[in-house]
């Protein structure tokens, strides 16, 4: 009988395995059970990188991207340069909602931030609107209602030159004076609280509350935004620390030692970001 073609292959390639065995066994080590040992295995067939990137990878690779440093109209220099937007409303702009802007204009962000913290400034904070919104409480002094008529009669620049120094000095009419303790001051504080509150979705959009210590002795910017890992119920606890005197300081190593005291407190946990080193002529 004739062997086929096909036949003829597949019995010179048994052949030819017949043939390679012995030479295989003269070169390599072969244990009692039949398997070529490790470190024979690893020389002939060297070990490669994992084909899968990831593999031993074990932390986070998703960015989020947000902002940590956002006045709104609860800061005096934003809120008295025209800034009509409070928390509540930075916080919809943050998760993509389209506003009215202080100049009128719909906008809407073109992809949502992940998180915000809405970082208005520790001194005075919640003022602007109550003066320019001509609160009684605000206008009973003379030189504060003095200002908000120079404003209403387009004459903005004047009363500025005049009450940014006093601002800068600490030095404003007591009807104007917004620092922890006060009603103004306290309120703002909780509108701040709330507004985060409201905003914040667990795994969706991170809403902090915080806000910025803002130390500017002789123009050195020594700027920290106080972030919150803790929600309103201990932020509550307490008032934003300030930079002037005897209820705050201008030294970081104040704000420091007012976060711990802050942590202990409450059991929280705070963060304090410096900004704009660059004009701290070397200080910070």
């Amino acid at each position: 009988m004739t062997a086929k073609p096909s036949q003829k292959l597949l019995a010179a390639a048994l052949l030819c395995v017949v043939l390679a065995l012995p030479a295989y066994a003269q070169n390599h080590t072969v244990t009692d059970s039949g398997t070529v040992d490790k470190e024979t295995a690893d020389r002939v067939y060297p070990s490669k990188p994992p084909y899968s990137p990831y593999v031993g990878r074990n932390f986070p690779t998703r960015p989020l991207f947000g902002d940590t440093h956002l006045h709104t109209a609860m800061s005096f220099d934003a809120g008295m340069f025209g800034a009509k937007l409070g928390p509540v409303e930075a916080y919809r702009f943050a998760k993509g909602e389209e506003v009215t802007s202080s100049s009128g204009q719909r906008v809407r962000l073109s992809r949502p931030l992940d998180f915000l913290v809405v970082a208005d400034h520790s001194d005075f904070m919640g003022l602007a609107p109550d003066f320019l919104g001509g609160k009684p409480e605000v206008l009973a002094d003379p030189t504060a209602r003095r200002w908000y008529e120079l404003i209403r009669e387009g004459k903005a620049g004047q009363a500025f030159n005049e009450l940014l120094p006093l601002y800068g000095a600490g030095k404003m009419p007591a009807t104007m004076q917004y620092l922890p303790g006060s009603p103004g001051y306290r309120s703002a504080w909780q509108a701040t609280i709330q507004a985060a509150e409201q905003a914040n979705e667990p795994r969706r959009f991170t809403a902090f509350i915080g806000y910025e210590w803002t130390s500017n002795t002789g123009g050195n910017n020594l700027h920290r935004n106080v972030i919150f890992r803790d929600d309103g119920a201990k932020a509550s606890q307490i008032e934003p620390y300030t930079t002037f005197p005897p209820l705050g300081s201008d030294d970081p190593r104040d704000l420091w030692k007012w976060m711990a005291a802050y942590e202990q407190k409450t059991g929280g946990r705070l963060l304090a970001i410096s900004h704009n080193g660059n004009v701290s002529n070397g200080r910070m």
